[in-house]
């Protein structure tokens, strides 16, 4: 019988009741197995308890240092044997060290001892230390420093030359025009063979003197290029051997995939997306994870990764819970991985309005309120095209016009404005931007608050890494502003009203959910909290102007929850 592999860890659990399941979850949405908890909660209790080493997860006050929550993986696998059990990763590296006992190690060790990265890393930061010295080198200051003051002045000397052509041709035609009324016409002749030659001898003396000018110019300029053609071709030097190395460091992140097949980073970016890899890519602990078990010919049951440690400032992770693969790094590298292997459908490509209807709140000859249900586009998506805007266009074939006023997340269920024709749209559509239109949202939180009110305040940006979800951002976000009342508190949940002054992506929901929010996910929230039946939020009143007669109205339709 084969010998279990180093990093095979055999459930203390008994798990003798669970079930396989049919097909290995689709890692970029998924709700975990419970072999995947049984053996999260395994390492979980090891991590809490484990005196191996020493890493500021921020989770024990005595602690000092930067405090770096992970990204924790489980990979339960089936051995050659039939005996069940499951791998365990972290994300990029823990307590600065890329290999730990009882975790499978990275694709490829950029740290490794002797290895070509650290050699390469030692010859960039000596060419970053020589251009260093020869930026603050006193000499060098110095130089460019007088280098400037006498190329400013040089500078004013040419400029004041060419003034006083200007100046000069200026007075000699108005001395021409004056001329000609007053001399006779050889007088005047004469006259402007004075003024021509006065002209040329000008010019003949600006052009000397322009060209002792340009001549210091190049001389100032040509000194000073000994410095700086030498950092110049140190830092191309630099940027060649650091992008020869990444490139290397691509080379060597080979990923096999259920087929055994190999591919190595910088092919799967460059055959998927046309793109290098971004920074970071395959050091997450789901390619770890597979990666080990295809090199160990251990079958992939069912992965699952939890967030382990306080949660970083811009990103909603809450210590413990589980999260899908990123899908800027992982996708790529997943989608090859996978290849062979029998996956759970992409949900994303199932429709969620299958079988649900639009409801009519309000409708006249201009405009109607819908009621959206939750899970239903507004508009199409890249690979499901029914939607509020599709269902209202085969409603009203003869409508002009986008039709769709504003939209709501999918998961959002609640009141949208549709317009008839293209004007409608615009005079509504200028409510929206000039925020005069009013809009009540009501959210079930996961948790109980302690405040009854307030405003919350921090801007949002997209994740590049991992769309749609929304990070906080003070240095590129765009400003978001939410103002919230309390209902309700009921058995360690909370019912609030949200009133959104802007209107960004996901604005609600990461408000609700960080930490520097309410720090509550709103109930159902599959990205920033834990999946339920539904996203318990809703859209149950909006206050605007008819397009048409100018009056305010208003229309409510309760949530469902």
């Amino acid at each position: 019988m084969p010998l279990l592999p180093s990093c095979f860890t055999r459930f203390l659990t008994p798990i003798d009741t669970i079930a396989l399941p049919e097909k290995f979850n689709y890692p970029f949405y998924y709700e975990p197995h419970p072999l995947c908890i049984v053996a999260a909660k395994e390492l979980q209790e090891y991590l809490q308890t484990q005196q191996d080493w020493i890493h500021n997860f921020g989770l024990d006050n005595t602690q000092t240092g930067l405090v770096i929550g992970k990204m924790f993986g489980v990979l339960v696998v089936q051995h050659q044997s039939g005996e069940l059990g499951y791998l365990a990763a972290f994300s990029g590296k823990l307590a600065g060290s890329n290999h730990h006992k009882g975790f499978v190690p990275p694709v490829f060790d950029v740290l490794e001892e002797g290895g070509f990265f650290l050699e390469g890393e030692k010859e960039l930061n000596q060419i970053n230390r020589t251009i260093e010295q020869l930026e603050q080198d006193e000499s060098f200051q110095q130089l460019q420093k007088n280098t400037e003051i006498k190329l400013a002045e040089i500078i004013h000397q040419i400029e004041e030359e060419k003034r006083k052509l200007r100046e000069g041709k200026k007075d000699r035609k108005i001395r021409r025009e004056t001329a000609k009324e007053e001399l006779s016409e050889g007088e005047y002749l004469e006259l402007c063979e004075l003024l021509k030659e006065e002209s040329l001898k000008q010019q003949y003396f600006a052009k000397k003197d322009l060209q002792v000018l340009q001549t210091k110019q190049e001389e100032l300029s040509g000194e000073l290029e000994t410095y700086t053609n030498r950092i110049h071709h140190l830092k191309e030097s630099r940027k060649g051997k650091s992008s020869a190395l990444q490139q290397r460091i691509f080379e060597q992140y080979a990923f096999l995939n259920y087929n055994a097949e190999s591919k190595n980073l910088a092919d799967i970016f460059n055959y998927e997306l046309k793109i290098a890899p971004p920074a970071g890519a395959g050091e997450c602990a789901a390619p770890k994870l597979l990666q080990y078990a295809f090199q160990h010919h251990l079958k992939p049951i069912s992965i699952a990764e939890f967030w382990w440690g306080q949660s970083p400032a811009s990103e909603i992770r809450k210590h413990k819970d589980f999260y899908p693969a990123c899908r800027g790094k992982c996708e790529p590298i997943l989608k090859h991985m996978l290849k062979g292997l029998e996956v759970d459908e992409n949900p994303m490509l199932v429709n969620p309005a299958e079988g649900k209807s639009v409801s009519m709140v309000y409708e006249d000859d201009f405009m109607c309120v819908i009621n959206k249900p939750a899970e239903f586009l507004s508009v199409a998506g890249i690979h499901i095209k029914d939607s509020v805007y599709e269902r209202m266009r085969a409603k009203f074939p003869d409508a002009t016009g986008p039709l769709v006023v504003h939209r709501l997340d999918m998961s959002t269920s609640g009141l949208m404005l549709i317009a008839k024709n293209e004007e409608i749209y615009k005079k509504l559509q200028s409510q929206f931007i000039k925020r005069t239109v009013e809009k009540r949202y009501v959210a079930l939180l996961d948790g109980e608050i302690v405040d009854d009110e307030g405003m919350i305040d921090l801007p949002l940006r997209v994740d590049l890494d991992d769309r749609p979800r929304q990070l906080v951002c003070y240095e590129y976000g765009k400003p978001a502003r939410t103002k919230w009342r309390v209902i309700t508190r009921k058995e360690g949940k909370t019912k609030v009203n949200f009133w959104p002054i802007t209107g960004r992506t996901h604005q609600l929901r990461v408000h609700a959910a960080h930490v520097l929010g309410l720090g509550t996910p709103i109930v159902g929230d599959d990205i920033y909290g834990t999946k339920s039946q539904r996203l318990h939020l809703h859209a149950e009143w909006i206050k605007f102007k008819h397009p048409v007669s100018g009056k305010e109205i208003s229309f409510c339709v309760e949530a469902d929850f």
